[in-house]
């Protein structure tokens, strides 16, 4: 698989705060030194927080561990030497699908890279806005630009390929002239004869001569790696001592194609070690492809980075997330009214690294919380059907929060006007001190702001259409209860603030001046002629959302209607 795209996240001059290590538990920032919280992870992917600390952005970092160790970027256990200094790891999106994205929270530096092969038209500008609205911009992305630029994958062409002339000129790699054809027979053959398909190494064998005479010719070809015996283990982060011998399961891999693109092996390869990664972590699916990777920067003569892999989020029965899955695009979750922090939230309930669960969690608590010996192996299940009541406690949260708050009004004032527009006849009910009004009535009740612009909620923004059979066919006292409304209006107007209890007493006074008409009949009417439907909130509450001026004026079209 092509390495498509990413972002990098990096904290200048710090450690990976892990384990109690001293010096792993502080970073500098210029002369003076600054605790660390615990870090939070999420499955698949590193989880940060952008709030307080110096200048503003206090930052964690979170790694996937299954084992207590030290996580000096001076000495790592995994066997390799870094230099003091930054920082680095990498989110690695696909312009091609933009699926668990979401669930990457970083408090670092940020590189999103794509290639344009591949792309779809808009998909990368996509990514990051979805970043931003997960709170987590990039720093350094193609819209941003950045030190360790390009960070479009078609403009670093010659760098995968002077990587890739260096292999070939030290033996490390060769030209490989076989077409496709030859390849699928080899294929065909492999499964025939019950084997796992591999490349047998033929072009590894060409005369210089051949090599010239092809090279001459202009045949297409592209350029394999050579697999070697004698592979090192690495301790990974999480899976611990690792060492697979690829070269007996394998044939030599393709690293740069025909067309100068290269494959995932070499491009995460080049790109990690150009813009100086020095915490490689990614999903558990790519731990047998580590020892490949190291050969080659063994063979390239660069120090490769720590690697930790981590579980994989799965869906509820077991099979992978899939970009075939529209309804877990993160701008399906955007647009259904999904909150950011709930989707954070239900990924690391899901999965482990946490002494105890509960929902509800904000990134604050989950740094506090999150015990990297918990962390464990297995697979996470993502059960969305329970998204719902995650968001709820989320939005409740938001809508306690002044700042939170005025951006859920915001977001329910584009929702309103692109689902009813021209309909909305009283511009007023995007006034923010109403909408204020509806999510503090509506807490705990919605499970996220795209429920009050559907057709239960309308009658909020639009006024209803009802007809006079509807109303007579409850009660022939629809005109006298209509003019007891309006007079309860106009003696509440003085600026009393209506409340749902006092109404619901008036309300009990308001139907027994009536003759013959129950109580029940009352509301039925009253709520037809707010809403026009027969089910929803409670009439008091309905009252104290519209206010009494709209209150006053649905009426008088009931008493017009006769």
């Amino acid at each position: 698989m092509l390495l498509s795209s990413f972002i990098h996240f990096s904290t200048p001059s710090r450690c990976l705060p892990i384990k109690t290590c001293t010096r792993c538990c502080q970073y500098s920032t210029g002369r003076s030194v600054r605790k660390v919280d615990t870090p939070v992870l999420l499955k698949n992917t590193l989880t940060f927080n952008r709030s307080g600390g110096h200048g503003g952005k206090q930052q964690y970092i979170g790694l996937n561990i299954s084992q207590k160790r030290c996580f000096s970027s001076e000495c790592d256990e995994v066997g390799h030497q870094h230099e003091h200094g930054d920082v680095r790891v990498r989110f690695a999106p696909s312009p091609t699908d933009l699926i668990t994205h979401l669930h990457t929270h970083t408090p670092t530096h940020t590189h999103l890279h794509t290639d344009q092969s591949r792309l779809v038209p808009g998909a990368a500008e996509s990514i990051e806005d979805m970043l931003e609205w997960a709170g987590i911009p990039p720093d350094e992305s193609p819209r941003g630009g950045g030190q360790y630029g390009p960070y479009l994958q078609s403009q670093r062409l010659s760098l995968y390929s002077q990587a890739a002339d260096s292999l070939v000129q030290t033996g490390k790699a060769y030209r490989c002239f076989c077409s496709q054809q030859r390849l699928e027979l080899l294929k065909r053959e492999a499964l025939r004869s019950g084997q796992t398909p591999r490349y047998d190494n033929r072009c590894r064998h060409l005369r210089p001569d051949q090599l010239e005479e092809k090279l001459d010719q202009k045949v297409p070809h592209v350029i394999r790696f050579r697999l070697e015996s004698g592979v090192e283990p690495f301790n990974d982060l999480v899976f611990g001592w690792n060492r697979h011998e690829v070269a007996q399961v394998e044939g030599d891999p393709v690293v740069l194609k025909a067309d100068g693109f290269p494959t995932y092996h070499l491009a995460n390869v080049v790109d990690d070690h150009l813009m100086k990664v020095s915490h490689v972590l990614r999903g558990s699916e790519w731990l047998i492809s580590t020892s490949k990777h190291l050969l080659l920067y063994r063979a390239l003569g660069w120090k490769p980075p720590v690697f930790g892999h981590l579980p994989l989020l799965l869906n509820r029965d077991g099979s992978k997330l899939s970009k075939r899955q529209g309804d877990i695009y993160i701008q399906s979750f955007q647009r259904s009214g999904a909150l950011p922090e709930a989707l954070l939230d239900i990924t690391t309930h899901c999965g482990s690294g946490f002494n105890s669960n509960r929902v509800g969690r904000k990134m604050e608590e989950l740094i506090a919380e999150f015990n990297p010996s918990k962390i464990t192996t297995h697979s996470a299940l993502l059960d969305l059907d329970k998204l719902p009541e995650f968001n709820k406690i989320h939005l409740q949260q938001r809508i306690d929060d002044a700042v939170q708050r005025d951006w859920l009004v915001r977001d329910l004032q584009v929702r309103i006007q692109e689902v009813y527009g021209t309909q909305v006849q009283d511009q007023d009910v995007l006034q923010p001190d109403y909408i204020t009004r509806i999510l503090h009535l509506r807490k705990g009740h919605i499970s996220s702001v795209s429920d009050l612009v559907s057709s239960e909620y309308s009658y909020l923004w639009v006024r209803p259409s009802f007809s006079d059979q509807q109303m007579t066919a409850l009660s022939s006292e629809t005109q006298h209860i209509a003019t007891l409304v309006i007079r309860l209006m106009e003696g509440l107007k003085g600026g009393e603030e209506l409340t749902v209890d006092q109404l619901s007493v008036e309300l009990k006074t308001l139907a027994k001046k009536t003759s013959n008409t129950k109580y029940r009949d009352v509301m039925k009417i009253i709520r037809l002629a707010l809403s026009g439907l027969q089910q929803g909130p409670s009439v008091a509450e309905m009252m104290v959302s519209l206010g009494p001026s709209e209150i006053t004026h649905r009426f008088n079209r009931v008493l017009q209607q006769h």
